[in-house]
């Protein structure tokens, strides 16, 4: 009798490619939505909702033990996290109905920098000269994008500082969110941890909703199906993706790959929506990914990330 043939498992750097594209996919899922009349509250509700309704079966089925275990203090934890997550997503959706792809996805991808900064002072958790001067270097780009507002053909903006600012929200947002989890992460498995999170994301997401007079009904077809892709491509697929090739690949590796995600983002942009940076845009935006890339080489890590210190949440 043969013996059965070992299945090889899926080649993490195919997951890696995988994961970067589904993950660039997300901006242009959201402009597809926003030109159907969605509320970016809205678009982000329904996203984490579908998300956590997606996990909940799997969730349940096969990690139910773990999250019986897990204490008060852990459940605190991922409260914090969730909500932390709640508002990254809120802003920095909110910040593509004023800016271009471009300059959103690189500013919110600055959440490496903000995890460096914050951490000392949370978590005790020191940086070096190295980072010092990351953080330095994608300040310059910061600049340089400030100053070619409004020079680019990336279409209507109405608010490009506003849509900066709220970019960079999400980019601190996130990075809270990522501080938080580190402790609750150590204790839970990936899928029981982005389970607690984004339901925890979604409820405080659907709270405001509600409290905004918002509506989760009434919209056309089409916006529910890219709401559905924006859930399923982007957030499912993208981060499931990036957290197998963390498994199996270096984090540094993993992170400095994860950086191509604003370059997809406006690829895609640039394709579909005809978004077109101006040349200084893109200057500051890569003097941005390398301040990014310079302060994660050093940036402290846990010995189990939660997704990801280094990779986006988006």
């Amino acid at each position: 009798m043969r013996a059965l043939r070992r299945v090889r498992p899926p080649s993490p750097y195919l997951a890696l490619a995988i994961g970067v594209l589904a993950a660039s996919s997300a901006s242009l899922f959201i402009r597809y939505t926003q030109q159907e009349g969605v509320p970016s509250l809205t678009i982000a509700a329904v996203r984490l909702s579908l998300a956590a309704l997606l996990l909940t079966p799997v969730a349940l089925r096969n990690h139910r033990g773990e999250l019986r275990r897990l204490s008060g203090a852990g459940y605190s934890l991922a409260l914090a996290s969730g909500f932390f997550l709640a508002v990254h997503f809120a802003s920095w959706i909110t910040s593509l109905e004023h800016t271009s792809v471009l300059i959103s996805v690189v500013l919110v991808s600055t959440s490496p920098l903000w995890v460096a900064l914050l951490a000392p002072l949370l978590i005790r958790e020191a940086f070096n000269r190295r980072t010092l001067l990351g953080i330095i270097v994608a300040f310059g780009g910061g600049i340089l994008i400030t100053l070619a507002e409004g020079n680019s053909t990336s279409g209507p903006q109405p608010a490009p500082l506003l849509g900066s600012i709220l970019a960079l929200t999400g980019a601190i947002a996130v990075a809270l969110y990522l501080i938080a989890g580190r402790r609750l992460r150590a204790n839970l498995s990936v899928v029981a941890y982005i389970w607690l999170v984004y339901g925890t994301a979604a409820v405080v997401l659907l709270l405001t909703v509600a409290l905004t007079g918002s509506s989760l009904a009434g919209y056309s077809p089409a916006a529910y199906f890219w709401m559905f892709m924006l859930a399923v491509i982007p957030q499912l697929i993208g981060h499931s993706s990036f957290n197998y090739a963390l498994g199996h690949l270096p984090a540094a590796y993993v992170s400095l790959v994860s950086l191509a995600e604003p370059a997809g983002s406006s690829v895609l942009a640039f394709i579909f929506l005809g978004e077109a940076p101006a040349a200084l845009q893109v200057i500051g935006a890569g003097l941005i990914l390398l301040g990014v890339f310079v302060a994660q080489q050093t940036t402290a890590r846990p010995a189990h990330p939660p997704v990801s210190p280094d990779i986006p949440a988006d």
